[in-house]
């Protein structure tokens, strides 16, 4: 590939640096998040202190805290963009291990990693010295370090970043394939969901929209920041294939983008009253960051302009301006990094005092509910999931889109499909999104009513619906001698070892009914019901489950096994007893699951926490055995359209070969005959 640049220019000789350079990149944006972050912290720490009722835990927590919480933030970042371009920034060889391009990606994900684990597990003790008022080197004991975790929540939230970061740097060390670097790509960015639960949106009020609103802000930062740092890595060293990156990181930067505006704002909205905006620090850092997300955006807008727009019009085989695309890059990553820096320092910042005091179900939920679950209340309530909410939104979206492409094609698509999928999308946005969403939160038995509607009935629409056979039909073949695209990558999702074994009927069997059990019989239930994060978790493993039980069992999409209809039909009656066993239990079960939960709320229409529960134990008993029957009949159904298509299909053979299996048949009757009547 040709190289266009000028020997006089900085990028070029930043170029020619190598792998030197990247890790100059790295140091650079280090040190501007650190150098933005300290004097931004320090406006407001006497402040915070004085709030919290701590003494001055010393300088070098006060700098240190922020300055490395920065540092860290951006080697995550780094870390998810490195392993995001081993994964599908470039294509992996024929074998599908990862290519030169990729292995040096992952390698250099790997010891960013370990570097964000490092500062994971020194924000340990620096929390600590932050909270309690001693100073850094009091709060270093070993013994300290234990305190901090099994006490204070930040602390035990960066006890698990570090675990979760070092499994991904060790993992990425130990693997070549493609299809482990996607999983990698998934555990480090895990390692940004500790973070999320912690600072001003796990503790503020409406704090349900504020978490979700920031783990959203946080993924997509990392990706885009990453990302941008990776191709600006892979410019630098020289790689191959700089177009594809670039298109492709295009792509995920405008996505990123629009979230992190659309999440500011929420969060904004939810932490800042309006006259709030340029009277206090709090405001005047968000207006701040405002600005950096606009110009942002507008180095985005110049890139594309400048580099991408040559390479649509020139062709994707033709020379990168590489000059261009790294001066651009490095003072976009340079904006980045003092974002950042900027992002960190609000969370060191105090908001302004809300206008009210909460109350105790806002404190604990976020919001306040306005009297008994009814019908009334639950379509008279919305409040929008940030999370899966959304995701039904844009996955209904995405699937008319592809219905519409095949429209548009000259191809048909069942209208049946498209109903089931609709409704399962449905289903879910209803059972989040409006009041429904509210009350699981509050109520055991409304939470055991949503809790079958998202594992039982939504993902046996969303099965019916099709979507991955859908997807192969609308999105375009890669073809020959390209680099894969997304509808290679729905291939390869299908036909590997993992959804293989994911999609066994017994392990998706044990998978779905073993979630019910262990989530409520085996002591997580009280710490998942009082966390934000835990509840989210709880929905979106039921409906994951429940999906890939019922893909299995009537799914429309072929699944990497196949089986017969006989063999999936004994499937689901052999978990039949279990979903009604688990019903049953709940009714007659003695203890309270997660009183001091529900018991701390308060609900006065709610006196009986017992009772509470075994009406959800009913609830799971009765609704249970509906989808389960839904199931039987779309199975049945399917049954008999598979024999229909064998008829058919022998028919057409013995219509092509003039019936020569019956005639062959009929011939060794005759034969068998004539050997009886000769004794």
């Amino acid at each position: 590939m040709e190289v266009m640049t000028s020997s006089k220019s900085a990028p070029a000789l930043l170029g020619r640096l190598g792998a030197r350079g990247a890790v100059l990149l790295v140091l650079l944006l280090a040190t501007v998040a650190a150098a933005v972050v300290v004097p931004l912290s320090a406006m407001s720490t006497d402040i915070a202190l004085e709030l919290v009722g701590v003494p001055d835990p010393g300088p070098v927590t006060t700098a240190g805290l922020p300055a490395l919480r920065a540092i860290g933030e951006l080697l995550a970042a780094v870390a998810v963009g490195t392993a995001l371009f081993a994964a599908f920034f470039t294509p992996p060889q024929k074998d599908k291990t990862l290519d030169v391009d990729g292995y040096r990606m992952q390698q250099i994900s790997s010891r960013v990693n370990i570097a964000w684990a490092v500062a994971a597990a020194l924000l340990i003790p620096l929390t600590l010295s932050d909270v309690s008022g001693r100073t850094f080197f009091e709060s270093l004991p070993p013994d300290q370090w234990f305190v901090a975790i099994n006490q204070i929540d930040v602390a035990s939230s960066w006890r698990w970043t570090f675990v979760i970061a070092l499994v991904a740097a060790i993992g990425q060390r130990l693997t070549l394939s493609w299809r482990w670097s996607v999983i990698w790509l998934a555990v480090t960015v895990a390692s940004l969901l500790p973070v999320a639960a912690t600072g001003h949106a796990s503790g503020s009020t409406a704090h349900d929209l504020a978490t979700n609103s920031l783990i959203i802000h946080l993924f997509s930062a990392a990706f885009y920041v990453g990302g941008l740092v990776a191709v600006l890595i892979h410019t630098l060293r020289g790689g191959a294939r700089v177009a594809l990156a670039l298109r492709r990181f295009s792509v995920v930067a405008t996505v990123a983008i629009a979230a992190l505006a659309f999440t500011g704002l929420i969060n904004a909205i939810v932490r800042l009253h309006p006259a709030d905006l340029f009277s206090s620090t709090y405001g005047l850092l968000v207006v701040a960051k405002a600005l950096l997300l606009i110009l942002l955006a507008i180095f985005g807008l110049a890139m594309r302009r400048r580099v991408i727009a040559n390479i649509e019009s020139t062709g994707a085989n033709a020379p990168v301006d590489r000059a261009s695309l790294l001066r651009i890059a490095v003072l976009e990553s340079v904006v980045m990094a003092g974002t950042i820096g900027l992002s960190v320092s609000l969370g060191r910042t105090p908001p302004p005092a809300p206008l009210y005091v909460p109350t105790r179900q806002e404190a604990l939920l976020g919001f306040e509910l306005p009297g008994p679950f009814s019908f009334g209340t639950v379509f008279g309530l919305w409040r929008f999931d940030l999370i899966l909410g959304l995701a039904s939104v844009i996955l209904l979206g995405l699937y008319l889109w592809g219905v519409f492409h095949l429209r548009r094609r000259g191809d048909s698509w069942p209208v049946g499909y498209t109903v089931f999928w609709v409704l399962g999308c449905v289903m879910v946005f209803l059972t989040t999104s409006s009041g429904m969403g509210m009350y699981m939160m509050a109520d055991f038995a409304s939470h055991m009513i949503g809790h079958m509607i998202i594992s039982m009935l939504a993902p046996v629409m969303l099965a019916l619906g099709g979507p991955l056979t859908l997807a192969l039909r609308a999105l375009p073949a890669a073809g020959r001698g390209n680099p894969p695209g997304p509808r290679e990558w729905i291939v390869e999702f299908i036909n590997n070892p993992l959804s293989r074994f994911l999609t066994h009927p017994i392990v998706a069997t044990i998978q779905f009914v073993a979630g019910f059990y262990v989530v409520y019989f085996g002591g997580f239930y009280e710490t998942l019901a009082s966390e934000h994060l835990g509840h989210m978790f709880m929905n979106v493993h039921f409906l994951i489950s429940g999906y890939l039980f019922y893909w299995v069992i009537i799914g429309v999409d072929a699944a990497p096994r196949q089986f017969t209809p006989m063999y999936r039909l004994m499937v689901l009656l052999g978990s039949l007893p279990f979903h009604a066993f688990f019903g049953i239990l709940l009714m007659n079960y003695p203890t309270v699951l997660a009183e001091g939960w529900y018991s701390g709320i308060g609900l006065p229409w709610i006196p009986d926490l017992l009772q509470s529960q075994r009406v959800g134990g009913g609830v799971a008993w009765a609704m249970g055995e509906i989808p389960l029957f839904i199931v039987m009949v779309a199975l049945g159904f399917q049954w008999y359209s598979s024999d229909m298509r064998e008829a058919r299909r022998g028919e057409r053979q013995a219509d092509r070969d003039d019936d020569a299996e019956l005639k062959a048949y009929n011939e060794m009757l005759a034969q068998m005959a004539e050997g009886d009547r000769r004794p």
